[in-house]
C-alpha cells in the first residue's frame, strides 16, 4: 500500500479542562489520520505531581476516563491514532488506565507510555532560575521537575505501532511534529521541515483558539455560532505546507486574522521559537485564504535544536486565603472599599502580602477608572501566608463583616488553597533519557 501524500491531524484539546465532544466530532467526521490532545501547562503538571505524591496510581489528567470512554470507540472505528500529553505526572498509570477502559469497552488497542521527563533527581541547588536568576536553593519544598521532551521521545512509540501514545511533559508542537516526521520520513537534521512542522503544531496546539475562540470579542470581532465552535484540522503535505480548516456545520471561523493571532500566541522571538526539536523561524511563514474556513500555511524554517532543555520546577509556596462578599444599593463601592480597609487593618502585619480587589471596578485594571455603577460590588480579599491557619484568617475576617459592618454585605465565601509555585531552569539534554513502555491488548 502506498503511503498517503498528505496527513490529516486534528487538534482536539488545548488544555486540561477543554471540552470533550469536539474531539469525538473530529474523529467521527474529520477523516483524520491522527488526533492530538494537548492537556498540559506548567502549573498543571506540578499539581499532577502533588496528586501522585498522595496516590502512586494518580497524577494524570482528571478528565482522562471521561475523554477516553467517549473517544476510544470512534478512534478504533475510524483507525485514528491518538498522541496526547494527558499522562501529565504519571504516563504509565495513564496508559494502564486507557488500556483498562479499552478492555471494558471490548476494544483492542496498543497503548504506549512515554516518560523520562521527570528529572527531579537531576536538579542541583546552584542551577539559576530563568525567571529571577536566583538559584534553586532559594526555593525550598520542591515537589516536581519536568523537562520538555521532544519528538525523539515520541517517535519510538509510533514506530512500535502504538495506537495511542500517552506522554508526560513534551513540548506542545512536538505532539504534531512527531507524526509528521514519522509519516513523511523527515530527518532530524532537516531543520527547515522541522521548523515548518512546528508551525503547524503551534497552530493546532490550542484547539479552538485558531478557530476564533480567543479571537472572539463581543462587538469588534464576531465569529459565527460560538456556542458550537469547531476545532482545527491541518492537512499537511510532504513539503511541510498545510491547509488549516475545520469541520462543516461547526461554529467559529478560520481566516487570516484568527490564524495570525494564534501564530503569534506566546511567541517571544519569531526568528527563533525554541522547542526541544528545533529553533523554529516563523518570520517567513506565508498565509493564504483559499476558501471559507480554509487557510494555506507555507514557509517557515529553523535552526538546530538547543543543547539544553527547559525544565519546569514546582515547589510548595505557602497558602492562599481568600474571602469574598457582595455589597448592593447606593454607596456599594464606598462600603466595599471601607470593608477592605477594615480587613487590612485587622490582618496586618500578620498577613502583609494582602490583595484587595473590587471585582468589576479595579480587580483587573488596578487603580482603574471609576465604576460605571454604584449599585453593586463584589469585594475579594486574598492573602498569602506560610501556613494554612494564618491564611484561613483572611476568609474568617471577611465572613465576620456580616455583622461587624459596613452594612449591606451578603453572599460571603471563604477558602484556603495550597500554592504551588513554578520556576524554570535549563538542563543539558544529555542528562535526560526518554523511556517507552508498551501496553498491548
Amino acid at each position: 500500500m502506498s503511503k498517503k501524500t498528505t496527513l490529516r491531524i486534528g487538534g482536539g484539546a488545548g488544555f486540561s479542562g477543554d471540552r470533550l465532544e469536539p474531539a469525538v466530532d473530529l474523529v467521527s467526521r474529520g477523516n483524520l489520520d491522527y488526533l492530538i490532545l494537548e492537556c498540559l501547562a506548567e502549573r498543571t503538571i506540578a499539581l499532577a505531581q502533588r496528586r501522585k505524591l498522595q496516590d502512586p496510581e494518580a497524577g494524570f489528567d482528571p478528565l482522562l476516563e471521561r475523554r477516553m470512554e467517549l473517544l476510544l470507540p470512534a478512534l478504533v472505528e475510524h483507525r485514528v491514532r491518538l498522541v496526547t500529553n494527558f499522562g501529565a505526572a504519571n504516563p504509565e498509570a495513564a496508559a494502564r488506565r486507557v488500556q483498562a477502559i479499552a478492555r471494558r469497552l471490548g476494544l483492542s488497542v496498543t497503548v504506549a507510555a512515554v516518560s523520562g521527563d521527570d528529572v527531579l533527581d537531576q536538579l542541583r541547588p546552584d542551577l539559576p532560575t530563568l525567571e529571577t536568576g536566583r538559584p534553586l536553593a532559594d526555593y525550598p519544598g520542591i515537589i516536581s521537575a519536568n523537562a520538555y521532551l521532544g519528538v525523539d521521545a515520541i517517535l519510538p512509540a509510533l514506530a512500535a505501532g502504538a495506537d495511542i501514545v500517552v506522554t508526560g511533559r513534551v513540548a506542545d508542537p512536538s505532539l504534531v511534529l512527531a507524526p509528521l516526521m514519522y509519516h513523511f520520513g523527515w530527518s532530524p537534521d532537516d531543520v527547515t521541515r522541522l521548523g515548518q512542522g512546528t508551525v503547524v503544531g503551534h497552530l493546532l496546539e490550542c484547539g479552538a483558539q485558531v478557530c476564533g475562540g480567543y479571537f472572539l470579542d463581543a462587538n469588534r470581532k464576531q465569529v459565527p455560532d460560538p456556542a458550537h465552535i469547531g476545532y482545527p484540522i491541518a492537512e499537511v503535505e510532504a513539503d511541510g505546507a498545510a491547509t488549516l480548516t475545520k469541520l462543516p456545520a461547526t461554529g467559529g471561523r478560520i481566516d487570516l486574522r484568527t490564524v495570525k493571532e494564534q501564530l503569534l500566541y506566546e511567541v517571544i522571538d519569531p526568528f527563533a521559537y525554541l522547542t526541544p526539536d528545533v529553533a523554529a523561524d516563523f518570520s517567513t511563514v506565508s498565509l493564504q485564504q483559499m476558501a471559507t474556513d480554509e487557510v494555506h500555511v507555507s514557509g517557515g524554517g529553523g535552526a538546530p535544536r538547543p543543547d539544553r532543555l527547559k525544565v519546569s520546577v514546582g515547589y510548595r509556596a505557602g497558602y492562599r486565603g481568600e474571602g469574598e462578599i457582595s455589597y448592593a444599593g447606593p454607596g456599594a463601592v464606598d462600603r466595599a472599599r471601607l470593608a477592605g480597609q477594615i480587613i487590612r487593618e485587622r490582618l496586618q502585619p500578620d498577613v502583609p502580602d494582602l490583595r484587595i480587589d473590587l471585582v468589576g471596578v479595579d480587580s483587573v485594571n488596578l487603580g482603574g477608572a471609576a465604576p460605571t455603577t454604584d449599585k453593586e460590588c463584589r469585594l475579594r480579599i486574598a492573602g498569602h501566608a506560610s501556613d494554612a491557619a494564618l491564611a484561613g484568617r483572611v476568609g474568617e475576617e471577611v465572613e465576620a463583616l456580616y455583622t461587624n459592618g459596613p452594612f449591606g454585605g451578603g453572599g460571603a465565601r471563604k477558602s484556603v488553597t495550597e500554592v504551588i509555585g513554578i520556576v524554570s531552569v535549563l538542563l543539558d539534554r544529555k542528562l535526560i533519557e526518554p523511556k517507552l513502555s508498551l501496553y498491548r491488548p
